[in-house]
Parts: structure tokens; C-alpha cells; sequence
């Protein structure tokens, strides 16, 4: 009888812990990555110089590097990676971790520790990094095994991108990276106590449908769970259209839309529309759907919507009923929970209630208080008039930034979305030198779309230095100033409550000062193209210069009124009902 050979078994490859997790990012499908090297996180440079299909982007902070990878993980869908070293190179992350926490955004940060034996003696750049980001992280792991990374690694992208997403830390001491181990992919994911949710309970939507069936002012409140969860426009567009309803989207969920859909009341909130805000307080039922009803948009909360049954649906158990109690919970994912409650609004038929006199009630107010502003008179450009020329001389597929303040909540109301993955902003930390590094990594991950930040004079100050990465790298991003010559909102605070006392809000870059920076002369510094407006009539031929030029940044200081204020706004701490569409006046949806 003949003798058959055994197959040989395969023979694991045996490599560094730095090249294992260089390995581990490519077997994921990472190809950008945004970083700066360090003494702790060394080990893993060296390898990755070597990797055929991930790009680092080296920053010039790591703050810029957090930023980048939530402004790339929104734009694409993926999970953003940023790379710093131990001590202050971690601890410079952490307010990009902070905002990727509060907004939801799925992103791995990947830090050096100094050598596990050292741990706990003050060495060089020690600091405790997984302590230190413990309340703004999805998860953490600390590893001292070279033949844990892997693991970790693919973990860290399960936990990031699943269920409710969020950030992940992974801290890998030196001798981990420098030791060597076997490698295995694809890993055994352990991760007790850690499950998604499963479908949907029906029973629950049975009764939500039931509730709006009888409903004759509701109301779908939009969060940026939505945006989180890749619900698609055709399946949310089914659902409104099927139950007829007008809906409001939070901050975080402006293009989850189209703009101009005719039940889009805008955004609710402090420095919402006078229509989103007022629909919310008169309805009678309320529908959330991936939104966390968060000061910025309840006001007092026991006066919020205080006529209204609630209907909270979120794949986060812990945020249903953590401000408002529901009457209707529903834990899951909004991808099979929305065609599910489509489904069985669907079925109630002839039973509903007619939503016709609601509507019409709602696009009355809508017609008698658009958002509109009043010109300053000193005369000077608006920032309101700018972002509109912006918003109608861009591209309808052009990807939008903001930084943090008035200009944002401008952006957020005369900016116009057709299709997802087209804003972004920091929203629930509000963190100003948000703008220039994530506008760079969403123009990284979606290089085939223009990227277009609003900034504030104030905010673009914090991370400028970014522009060097944008032009090194070839990210041709561009960036309009709403120079105000001020902190605009902290100086609007202090015209409407501090007796127009301006304590230290003049920031001297704009309008009949030295210009301490020149914008111009800084964005040409770092090889951009810098450009500046000062007048109505040249506005539009400026903007079509910048949407012209497409092989590096560019920067255009627009010189506005630091006298421009935010309108519609209601006051923190006092009830949405005393919201204010002009200064002086009380309530702008007058109760019957």
C-alpha cells in the first residue's frame, strides 16, 4: 500500500509584538492612520515604515490626531485610528477621546506605555493613561504580552464599531512591542459581559404604533444614533412619510435628511428653529429615535415636551429613561427597529387619527418664523450672509466642518444636506479646535468629496498648525473664518446677561485692528493658499477662487461683525417655551 503524506501544518509566523500589531491594523483593513512618534510607541514606527497598505499622516499634535481620526471614522463609516506615545503624548488625546465619547464616534487610540516593570515608579513619560481616560472610553485595555495584541487589537474594533460606538484605548508598554510571539489571525474574541442588543421586542412596537395611531400632535425627534447606525435615507424617509408626522434633527444629525423635505422643521434646542422647538413643546407624542435628550435641547427638562408621551428608542440601554421617562422603550438597533415601527404604523390603517390640522399648524409657524437675521450696522459682513454664499457656491456632495461657537449654530441653520456623511461637528463636548483636524481626516477617508470647514477665529487658533499636515500630505481642504475678531458666543453671553461687560473676549484678528495673527499671511506661512473678504460685493468671486483651487488648502478670512448675534435662543436653565426668535422678545409660538 502506498503511503500518503500528512499535510504539513502551517508553521506561525513568529514576529515582534510592534510588528504583530502593524499586522493586526492590516488583517482590519485600516489604511490611514494619524499619529506622532514617541519613545514608548517607537518600537511600532519601525515596522509600519515598512507596511504596504497603511499611510500614516504625521500631525502636528496629538490633539489633531484625535480629531482627525473622528473626522475620518463620520466621513466613512469606519473606525478612525490615532497613534500617540505615553506621558503627554496620551494625555494629549484625551480630549479627542472625551469628544469621540460624547458624540458617538467609533475610533482606536493606540498609545505607548513605558515598560511594564517601570509601571507605577513616576519613570520618564509614565503616565496612567487607562486611568486617566476611564470615564470618556468604551473600553480599555492595558497590554504587557506581545502575544495578547493581537486580540486586543481586533477587540479594540469590535468594541469601537458595535453596538452603541464609541472610543477604545489601547495601551501597549515598550517590552510588549519589542518581545516576540506567534501569530494568530484571526483571534478568539473574548469579551464577557459585552453582547449587542437583539432584535427588537415586538410587543413594544406594536404599542408605540398604537400610541401614535391615537396621536394628533406628534413629533419624530432625529439623533445622531441614526447617522451612527447607517440608517439609510430611503428607510427613515418611509417611516416619515408613512406616519406624516413633522421631524426635527438634533446637532448631530442635520444630513441624515435632506434639508428640504417638506416635514423638516430644523434643529431643536437652545438655538433651534422657532417651529422644531415649539413642535416638541405642544406635541403630544414624542418619538426619539437614537437621540439622548440632552440639556442642549430639553432646556428644564420637567417642562419638556411636558404634554407628551414619549417613545425612546436606542441601542444604549442605559440612556432610555435617563432624563425623560419613556412610556414606550425600546432597546435596539435603529437599522431593525425603524422598518419594524414603519411596519406596524403601516398596519393600523383607517385607525389613525388624521395628522392634516397638525401639519398645517406647524408649517404656519414655520412660514411666519423662518431663520432669517437682522444686519448690525456697523457694516460690516454677516456672518449669517457668508455661510449662505458658501452653502449655495459649493458642490451638493461637499462634505461640512465646524468648529465650536456662533458659527456653528449659523452653519447648523443655513447650511443645506442631500445625503449622509456630510456634516461634522462637536456637539455634546463642544470642543473648540474641533475644525481643522477632522475636516483633514474626513478629507483623508473621502478624498473624492470637497471638505468645506466653517471655523472661528477663536477655534481656528487652537489647532491651525494642522494646515502644515494638510499641505505635506496633499489634503486640500478649505477653511472659511467667521472672523468676529472675538469669542462670539462667551461675548453674545455677555451682551445678553453681563451688561455688554466684554471680559477678555477680544481676540484683535479681525475688522479695524493689527490682525494679531494675519490669516493670510498664516496660511500662506504653511503653503496654503490664503485669501481674505471684507465686502459684500466681492464675496461670491472669493468663494468661487477657493472652490476653484483643489492642490492644497485654503484659507479665507472672512472679516465679519463681532455685533452678529445667534437667533432663535433660549436661556440656559429656563424652559423652552420661553424661547426667543429676536432680541427683547418673549416666546416666538404663542400658546392658544
Amino acid at each position: 500500500m502506498a503511503r500518503q503524506d500528512t499535510p504539513t501544518a502551517a508553521v506561525p509566523e513568529v514576529m515582534t509584538g510592534a510588528e504583530a500589531l502593524v499586522r493586526s491594523l492590516e488583517e482590519l483593513g485600516v489604511t490611514d492612520i494619524f499619529g506622532m512618534p514617541g519613545g514608548a510607541i517607537l518600537p511600532f514606527y519601525d515596522p509600519l515604515l515598512a507596511s504596504p497598505t497603511i499611510r500614516h499622516i504625521l500631525v502636528r499634535h496629538e490633539q489633531g490626531a484625535g480629531h482627525a481620526a473622528e473626522g475620518y471614522a463620520l466621513a466613512t463609516g469606519k473606525p478612525g485610528v490615532c497613534v500617540a506615545t505615553s506621558g503627554p503624548g496620551a494625555t494629549n488625546l484625551i480630549t479627542a477621546i472625551g469628544d469621540a465619547h460624547m458624540d458617538s464616534v467609533p475610533m482606536v487610540a493606540i498609545t505607548g506605555q513605558v515598560v511594564a516593570g517601570s509601571i507605577g515608579t513616576d519613570a520618564f513619560q509614565e503616565a496612567d493613561v487607562i486611568g486617566s481616560t476611564m470615564p470618556f472610553v468604551k473600553h480599555s485595555f492595558l497590554v504587557s504580552d506581545s502575544a495578547e495584541i493581537p486580540e486586543r487589537i481586533a477587540e479594540a474594533f469590535h468594541l469601537a464599531s458595535t453596538g452603541r460606538p464609541g472610543p477604545v484605548v489601547v495601551d501597549v508598554t515598550k517590552d510588549a512591542q519589542m518581545g516576540t510571539a506567534e501569530f494568530h489571525w484571526p483571534p478568539q474574541l473574548r469579551l464577557p459581559g459585552y453582547s449587542r442588543p437583539g432584535r427588537p421586542n415586538q410587543r413594544r412596537i406594536e404599542q408605540a404604533a398604537e400610541l401614535l395611531a391615537h396621536a394628533q400632535r406628534p413629533v419624530l425627534y432625529l439623533g445622531g444614533g441614526l447617522a451612527r447606525a447607517g440608517i439609510t435615507t430611503a428607510a427613515l424617509t418611509e417611516l416619515i412619510d408613512t406616519l406624516g408626522a413633522p421631524f426635527v434633527t438634533t446637532l448631530t444629525a442635520l444630513d441624515i435628511m435632506p434639508t428640504d423635505h417638506p416635514l423638516h422643521l430644523g434643529m431643536p434646542g437652545m438655538h433651534g428653529t422657532v417651529p422644531a422647538v415649539g413642535a416638541l413643546q405642544r406635541a403630544d407624542a414624542v418619538v426619539s429615535l437614537g437621540a439622548r435628550f440632552d440639556d442642549r435641547v430639553t432646556g428644564k427638562p420637567d417642562t419638556f415636551a411636558r404634554r407628551a408621551a414619549v417613545i425612546h428608542v436606542d441601542i444604549d440601554p442605559a440612556e432610555i429613561s435617563k432624563i425623560r421617562t419613556a412610556d414606550v422603550p425600546i432597546v435596539g438597533d435603529l437599522v431593525d427597529v425603524v422598518p419594524a415601527l414603519t411596519a406596524a404604523i403601516a398596519a393600523q390603517g383607517e385607525e389613525r387619527v388624521s395628522l392634516e390640522p397638525w401639519v398645517a399648524e406647524v408649517g404656519d409657524v414655520r412660514r411666519r418664523y423662518p431663520i432669517a437675521w437682522t444686519d448690525t450696522d456697523d457694516g460690516v459682513l454677516q456672518p449669517q450672509e457668508v455661510i449662505t454664499h458658501l452653502a449655495a457656491g459649493a458642490p451638493e456632495d461637499t462634505i461640512w466642518a465646524t468648529g465650536v461657537g456662533q458659527h456653528q449654530m449659523w452653519a447648523a441653520h443655513f447650511l443645506s444636506f442631500n445625503q449622509p456623511r456630510s456634516w461634522l461637528t462637536s456637539a455634546g463636548a463642544g470642543t473648540m479646535g474641533y475644525g481643522v483636524p477632522a475636516a483633514m481626516g474626513a478629507k483623508v477617508g473621502r478624498p473624492d468629496r470637497p471638505v468645506w470647514l466653517i471655523d472661528g477665529d477663536g477655534c481656528f487658533q487652537m489647532t491651525n498648525q494642522e494646515l502644515a499636515t494638510c499641505t505635506l500630505n496633499a489634503i486640500p481642504i478649505k477653511v472659511a473664518i467667521i472672523n468676529n475678531s472675538s469669542l462670539g458666543m462667551v461675548r453674545q453671553w455677555q451682551t445678553l446677561f453681563y451688561g455688554q461687560r466684554y471680559s477678555n473676549t477680544d481676540l484683535h484678528t479681525g475688522a479695524g485692528t493689527r490682525r494679531i495673527p494675519d490669516f493670510v499671511a498664516l496660511a500662506q506661512a504653511y503653503g496654503a493658499v490664503g485669501l481674505r473678504c471684507e465686502r459684500l460685493e466681492d464675496l461670491d468671486e472669493v468663494i468661487e477662487k477657493a472652490n476653484a483651487i483643489n492642490d492644497r488648502p485654503v484659507v479665507v478670512d472672512f472679516i465679519c461683525s463681532a455685533d452678529a448675534q445667534v437667533w432663535p435662543m433660549v436661556a440656559a436653565g429656563v424652559s423652552n417655551d420661553e424661547i426667543q426668535h429676536a432680541r427683547g422678545m418673549s416666546p416666538a409660538w404663542e400658546e392658544e
